[in-house]
């Protein structure tokens, strides 16, 4: 059973009927009030990001660092049965390799924090100049693959964040390249469209291998995959990303699939500022 929402009486807040009715000096002091709680939240957030990119990486380092002294000293040290010595080397594999995979855990975690306080700078934003510029890095990295790409002719100007929107755009292709390995050719398509209402919308599609829509309610999650590791790379922070940008747009993400069959990611977010239509 859902919970009915608070109204301002109910939960303790103020709502506009008490600003209205308190003084002036009642005011600045509940404003002040305010202000010194954002700004412990915002000191307490810093502190965190602190911790994941200087704390947390030390142990880290220690691992990757120390770990190739350890497996000079195996295949130096004399008395051992060449049966241990592999497996003491492929325990020392095991641990490189998850001491990286966390690093690029903590990457992710980075990344989402810096997109939850970067300050929102709303403009005009050209799409097909975005996706161009992110299309551009990939060129070099996709030299012995095929793949074809269907960028929609005339994609409009909206309204939004460049470096968020870019970072997203960045998500997305990197996501839909990764899931169509395998694929000759692989297709990508993007393309976006503004609603009457004002709604920008932004996809991209692909043939890739998909997932079972039953498993779509978790794919936007932190480090949530679903496919293995070794099947394709990744720690599974690419969609959380895309969902973070959304909705720091003040919007969300879905995404559609079937196995096999390819999956198409969809971004929508309002526009601020009324604009026409484009077909």
């Amino acid at each position: 059973m859902s919970t009915p929402p608070l109204d301002a009486a109910a939960s303790g807040a103020p709502g506009p009927d008490d600003y209205a009715a308190l003084e002036a000096p009642a005011l600045r002091a509940l404003l002040a009030r305010r202000d010194l709680q954002w700004a412990q939240q915002a000191a307490a957030h810093e502190e965190w990001v602190h911790a994941v990119s200087h704390d947390l990486r030390a142990p880290l380092r220690h691992i990757t660092s120390y770990g190739p002294l350890v497996r000079e000293l195996l295949e130096e040290a004399q008395g051992l049965e060449p049966e241990a010595r592999q497996e003491a080397l492929a325990f020392l594999g095991t641990m490189d390799q998850s001491a990286r995979r966390m690093g690029r855990m903590l990457d992710g975690l980075l990344a989402l924090a810096r997109i939850d306080r970067a300050p929102l700078r709303l403009q005009a934003v050209d799409l097909g100049a975005l996706v161009e510029q992110a299309r551009a890095p990939l060129a070099a990295a996709l030299q012995s693959r095929s793949v074809q790409w269907q960028v929609a002719p005339a994609l409009p100007t909206v309204q939004g964040d460049a470096a968020l929107l870019r970072a997203l755009l960045d998500a997305l292709l990197s996501n839909a390249l990764k899931f169509t390995q395998g694929r000759a050719p692989a297709c990508i398509a993007v393309g976006a469209e503004r609603a009457a209402d004002g709604v920008c919308a932004l996809w991209v599609q692909d043939n890739g291998v998909g997932f079972n829509p039953a498993q779509a309610n978790g794919l936007f999650g932190i480090f949530q995959r679903l496919h293995r590791e070794s099947e394709f790379e990744g720690v599974g922070a690419g969609l959380a990303l895309v969902r973070a940008v959304a909705r720091r747009h003040g919007g969300q993400a879905q995404a559609t699939a079937a196995p096999g069959e390819g999956c198409t990611v969809r971004v929508s977010w309002p526009d601020s500022v009324a604009a026409p239509v484009f077909d």
